[in-house]
């Protein structure tokens, strides 16, 4: 058994499709049918329905899919490692972030990139928390940021990171005269929010509940920029991630007011597969980022990236809170 063949088959099941999964391992359809065929008289086992076309996996072939991926992934890694021995950390580190963590990410991939200066990270910030999950456990992804419930952490290394607090970006003729703002005030203000499937959101009604309130936004997005750029125009308020401020500051005729009654939180943690050893670039972002104090990093009013990652390299800091939403 080659472990090209594994890749022709976990790409086939990938695509559904014998020339597609050619066209994504870069070779012809015939060699990559070839290919599968040699398998599966190795195996002796049937992995594919065929008929004109691909008619699905059989039920050898599910099973298959799945150890082929953890296999393939852990000859990768023991590349990577041996690559490691020889030169330090190469190659790319795959991230995956939900839309509204991924402005948190700058700091803990400059803390990786500054000790492991030949890494590559590529970040991605569009996928849903189900689809975090799975790239996670099907080795699409190295590791991933955002919040995972008790149901999420199967198969999986959680660290926690921080405490995502809430926030009302408000334009200053709708703000309130004092630095709070109750849950319950919040949701008679004209509200633009962030869409229902996103879980941020869910975390946002799951406390106006607990404040025996609901919000019933006039606009909903799955932007970020789109929810400042509703903010700006002065006609609506939001409820952003109190880490936003740190990369996207209030201007202008906009307030940053703090939601209290209830203190509302949720933790974000960094995730990596579970298998061991794994990949070690996955293994060594664990490891920065879970010495980063990035509750008391996000704290202090502070915009520029670079100054931020040098903190949360170098030590806490004790400003509070409450100093973002400060109008002094």
């Amino acid at each position: 058994m080659l472990f090209r063949q594994l890749e022709y088959f976990v790409a086939v099941a990938k695509e559904k499709h014998f020339a597609r999964a050619a066209d994504a391992c870069y070779v012809s359809q015939p060699a990559l049918s070839v290919a599968i065929a040699k398998l599966e008289r190795e195996l002796n086992v049937t992995l594919i329905n065929r008929g004109h076309s691909f008619e699905g996996l059989t039920s050898e072939g599910e099973r298959l899919v799945v150890w082929a991926k953890r296999i393939l992934a852990e000859h990768d890694a023991f590349k990577a490692e041996v690559a490691v021995m020889r030169s330090g950390i190469t190659g790319t580190l795959r991230l995956g972030t939900g839309p509204t963590v991924s402005t948190t990410t700058a700091l803990p991939v400059a803390a990786f990139c500054a000790m492991h200066p030949l890494a590559r990270v590529k970040v991605n910030s569009r996928l849903s928390s189900a689809e975090l999950i799975r790239q996670l456990r099907d080795f699409e992804l190295d590791a991933a940021i955002a919040h995972f419930g008790p149901d999420d952490r199967e198969g999986l290394d959680v660290v926690p990171l921080y405490q995502e607090q809430y926030t009302l970006l408000v334009p200053e003729h709708l703000a309130p005269p004092h630095p709070t703002i109750t849950w319950a005030e919040a949701a008679q203000l004209p509200l633009a929010l962030l869409s229902p499937d996103m879980r941020f959101r869910q975390f946002i009604d799951r406390a106006f509940q607990d404040a025996g309130a609901a919000a019933t936004p006039q606009v909903e997005t799955d932007s970020v920029a789109s929810l400042y750029a509703n903010v700006a125009s002065g006609a609506w308020a939001s409820i952003v991630p109190h880490t936003w401020l740190n990369s996207m500051p209030v201007t202008g005729g906009t307030r940053a007011v703090r939601l209290v009654e209830p203190d509302a939180r949720a933790q974000i943690s960094v995730a990596i597969h579970a298998a061991t050893p794994g990949p070690i670039a996955a293994r060594t972002f664990l490891n920065v980022v879970a010495g980063l104090s990035l509750d008391e990093v996000f704290a202090p009013r502070r915009t520029d990236l670079a100054a931020l990652a040098r903190t949360a390299v170098e030590g806490p800091h004790d400003r509070p809170f409450a100093d973002l939403c400060s109008t002094d």
